[in-house]
């Protein structure tokens, strides 16, 4: 069971709360995609993804970059239990879609990226370490079908 700060606490659900899901969702997705592109092997239902402006550009990429983050809010939900809460998609993912689970660490660095180029200089160091906490609880809990 992971040990949450009140500081901790606070700063996820603020961020979560403050995030603008329809910019900063696609544009994570996308980034792993265009940086990460053995991960576009996924999404091969997705139509174009030949350069980097046609996934930045395609509308299954935004709504599936939107859907990741109103997954999270299930995490930040449940700070608790986030193991139990992603269960089912940790399941889903390891036997259905039979994703690499090394992606989810890609895609919560992305994220990161992108969240820290939109506060800027507010993405203080005390911050960057509390988001990155949780999205490394998220990863592990992702992952622990495949363990």
């Amino acid at each position: 069971m992971v040990e949450w700060t009140d500081f901790e606490r606070e700063t996820i659900q603020n961020i979560f709360a403050q995030m603008d899901y329809e910019e900063i969702g696609p544009a994570a997705l996308s980034r792993c995609l265009v940086v990460y592109p053995w991960t576009q092997r996924y999404f091969g239902n997705f139509g174009n993804l030949y350069n980097a402006a046609a996934i930045k550009s395609n509308p299954l990429i935004a709504v599936h970059g939107k859907t990741i983050l109103h997954g999270l809010d299930r995490a930040v939900k449940n700070m608790d239990d986030i193991k139990t809460t992603y269960k089912e998609l940790s399941v889903l993912h390891s036997e259905k879609l039979h994703v690499d689970p090394d992606n989810f660490k890609l895609l919560a660095d992305c994220l990161t990226i992108v969240l820290a180029a939109k506060l800027g200089s507010s993405f203080t160091p005390d911050i960057q370490a509390a988001f990155q906490k949780f999205m490394a609880v998220v990863v592990n809990s992702l992952g622990r079908q495949y363990h």
